[in-house]
């Protein structure tokens, strides 16, 4: 179904698809691509830290939900990168999640992304698709992907991860899901008991 599936986020250096991650939370990253290029001009890793005030980047991201909280952790992420990190993005799990707003979710999409580690990260759309297809039977992320991490081999979530975000986005969506389309209508949870019926 969707055989060039790829990361839709515009991004050209480490740092700047860690900020881009951190504004897509609760936006589309239509929305993120269009207020990138303008941050990423304001602040790069090589920035003076004494020329950068938050102020500055929540005037460029003010268009986007959150707009405030995410200014600041992008200001104190960058911060910790340029005084513990040597100006260089962490390239472990366990790391990037010491910088703020960075969880499980983020820390997996950049590990993907960036340094093609077999991560399956797993956000509500992943979850979702996930439990409809009967893959797993959780009630939260959380538990989403911790069995996903035991279900799905190296090799399976390196090419799922990708795989699953544009399904959710663009075919399995949380309201009107296009089921009239779909192949998998006979293992779906959610065709079963809302279309069928």
């Amino acid at each position: 179904m969707f055989p060039n599936a790829k990361c839709e986020l515009d991004f050209e250096t480490p740092f700047q698809l860690l900020r881009a991650v951190i504004m897509s939370a609760q936006t589309t990253d239509k929305q993120v691509n269009k207020i990138s290029p303008n941050l990423f001009k304001e602040i790069s890793l090589s920035s003076d830290v004494e020329k950068v005030w938050l102020e500055k980047i929540e005037k460029y991201i003010k268009k986007i939900g959150l707009y405030r909280n995410k200014s600041r952790f992008i200001f104190e992420s960058w911060k910790k990168i340029n005084s513990e990190f040597n100006w260089l993005v962490p390239d472990n799990i366990k790391e990037l999640q010491t910088l703020p707003w960075v969880g499980i979710k983020t820390a997996k999409v950049v590990m993907a992304v960036l340094y093609n580690w077999p991560y399956l990260a797993v956000d509500t759309h992943v979850h979702r698709v996930l439990n409809r297809l009967w893959f797993v039977h959780t009630k939260s992320r959380e538990q989403t992907d911790k069995k996903a991490e035991i279900l799905f081999s190296d090799s399976d979530k390196s090419r799922l991860h990708h795989l699953l975000i544009f399904f959710w986005r663009y075919h399995c969506t949380s309201r009107n899901p296009k089921c009239e389309t779909c192949p998998f209508t006979n293992i779906c949870k959610y065709y079963k008991t809302n279309i069928m019926k």
